[in-house]
């Protein structure tokens, strides 16, 4: 009789990330790891101790003496600990669903992550739910051991990245102090070959930008710039980055576009770097965990006067700017003046562009002739949208009232959602018919081994013939293959625990509020990934709105953080009153 030797023991059979095997090994699992080394750069550049080279000494010896196999190793070199997006880390987990390893060891915890919350999650839920045993050696972490001190663990290493992180901005403080550009070299100038802290110009792009600068001082404006730029068929600040400066992924270098954007090119004229004055601290993080950046008031920039080579004079700069002036106001230096928190989170439903302030004021009023709308409707554009626009006021008020509705949900009627999400998503994915066939299938494999059992003795026993066995076990066999095949493909993606654990952590987040009286930039960030605007619908016999803006529909989609969209019917009613139709997000 055939077996599969699968190096697992019977109790990690059920874990989707471990092959199904007939007939396991019993005993001692034997264990077969992934090696994941990490190390940021500034970590590189205090010490030897933690280099990558030493973390393999290290892991490999444990391995050694331990009797235990590394399949592969992964690393992240120069990549912080506070951000769990690196690639090599993301490569593991995905290798992860493969089932060839089942143990993840790094030479400590700090390796695996920084962040206390994620750091935990990852060593104490993620990898023990999934069967996969997860080792620290330098601080004797074993997740199939209690580990009592870990919380302290994860706690110091958080203290560290927060201390790092601080250390990090005095010395970025220090060089912004000294006139040393601590940022990505912008467009026309290169990082100085003999100081990684200085500028000099590029030569392959330095004359773009001197030639931008020309005929903004003599009157062209930024999108007949941008235009001629485009037809000459060069590169664009972003698409040069991609192709011949950085190392960007393919799939970064294939997103950036091959057309100049006028507000690239107004971007460029409003530099004073081109003036050669290092110009710092534009934006701030929001906080050492969080990508997300914010702007700083101009007045509490870094500014450092005639630090590396100019590339225009001040009178072609100044000519510049007053022609700039002439085209188009900048209304962010006026605090009275609108202002989106929707920037990077509003977009179109149909071409996925971010959605931009537009609008006018008439009669004194601002808000009521305030929109968000799609300007990727140009028709210089190879593939222009038909665009969508909503006004200001009706979206945050949306947004608001939506909120308002999740934050306000007692427990129960929490625990009644989930409920009816897990349903709608165990449906979906046809669960519970899998699960009968999964338990016939395997009960029918379990009467199969024993029938084949009970032969062999039988045929000791001189009740069958050895041509009557073989004939009959022969066919068992082959049913038994057939069933391992249909309990392998079955393979139930139950999503229970992920989708309940989503929902706590969005919850969680949910009860630091009790009621959001106006809706602002940091509490959006923090609720919502994205919202899709879509198109508005007519009432019945209009071919454009009416002009007393009579009631509509409009497609207004929102994802939430953690756990997606909830309210399945996007469309929301608009009144001729203002009044919006918001109902309490359901998950129907």
């Amino acid at each position: 009789m055939q077996t599969n030797n699968y190096p697992y023991s019977n109790a990690r059979r059920s874990s989707p990330f471990l092959p199904q095997g007939r007939y396991p090994s019993y005993g001692k699992v034997q264990l077969f790891a992934y090696a994941y080394y990490r190390l940021s750069q500034e970590e590189a550049e205090k010490t030897e101790s933690s280099s990558i080279s030493n973390q393999k000494k290290i892991v490999e010896a444990y391995c050694q003496q331990h009797g235990i196999t590394i399949l592969k190793y992964f690393v992240d070199d120069g990549w912080s600990g506070g951000n769990f997006e690196r690639p090599g880390f993301q490569e593991m987990m995905r290798a992860l669903d493969s089932g060839k390893a089942n143990v993840v060891i790094t030479k400590d915890l700090s390796r695996l992550g920084r962040d206390m919350r994620e750091s935990s999650y990852y060593a104490e839920q993620f990898f023990p739910e999934h069967q996969v045993r997860y080792i620290a050696i330098a601080d004797n972490f074993d997740s199939e051991t209690e580990n009592v001190m870990a919380p302290f663990q994860f706690a110091m290493n958080e203290v560290y990245l927060r201390d790092g992180s601080r250390k990090v901005k005095d010395v970025l403080r220090m060089k912004r102090q000294r006139g040393e550009y601590c940022a990505c070299a912008p467009y026309g100038y290169m990082k100085n070959p003999q100081n990684k802290d200085a500028l000099v110009p590029n030569e392959d792009t330095a004359h773009i930008v001197q030639r931008i600068f020309k005929r903004a001082a003599a009157g062209d404006s930024c999108i007949k710039i941008a235009m001629d730029l485009s037809a000459e068929g060069i590169m664009p600040p972003l698409k040069y980055r991609a192709t011949c400066r950085d190392n960007f992924s393919p799939e970064g270098a294939a997103r950036a576009s091959d057309i100049w954007n006028h507000t690239t090119v107004k971007r460029i004229l409003k530099n004073r770097v081109y003036l050669g004055d290092t110009v710092l601290g534009k934006t701030r993080k929001v906080s050492v965990k969080s990508k997300i950046k914010l702007p700083v008031p101009q007045q509490d920039w870094a500014v450092t006067e005639a630090t590396h080579e100019p590339l225009v004079d001040a009178e072609t700069f100044e000519k510049a700017q007053i022609n700039l002036g002439k085209a188009s106001r900048d209304y962010r230096q006026y605090d009275h003046v609108r202002k989106s928190i929707f920037g990077g989170i509003a977009v179109c439903a149909k071409c996925g562009y971010s959605l931009c302030s537009s609008g006018t004021v008439h009669n004194g009023e601002r808000e009521k002739y305030w929109f968000l709308s799609c300007n990727h409707t140009r028709k210089t554009l190879t593939n222009p949208c038909t665009g969508v626009s909503i006004r200001y006021t009706d979206i945050c008020e949306i947004v608001r009232q939506d909120l308002n509705s999740l934050i306000s949900l007692s427990d129960e009627d929490i625990d009644a959602l989930v409920k009816a999400v897990i349903a709608h998503e165990c449906s979906k994915r046809n669960i519970e018919n899998k699960k009968t066939q999964l338990e016939r299938a395997r009960s029918r494999l379990k009467t199969i081994d024993r029938m084949i059992t009970k032969m062999y003795m039988d045929n000791a026993e001189g009740k069958i013939s050895d041509d009557r066995l073989s004939r009959v076990v022969g066919d068992l066999e082959k049913e038994a293959i057939t069933l391992e095949a249909k309990i392998t493909e079955l393979d139930i993606d139950d999503p229970t625990d992920e989708i309940q654990e989503s929902y706590d952590r969005f919850f969680a987040l949910a009860k630091r509020y009790t009621y959001i009286e106006t809706l602002d930039r940091d509490t959006l960030v923090t609720f919502i990934d994205r919202i899709e605007i879509g198109d508005k619908v007519l009432p019945k016999g209009y071919t454009k709105m009416p002009r007393k803006h009579g009631s509509y529909q409009q497609s207004i989609r929102i994802f939430y953080k953690f756990i997606g969209e909830i309210k399945s019917e996007p469309t929301r009613e608009f009144s001729p009153g203002g009044q919006i139709s918001a109902e309490c997000p359901s998950a129907d």
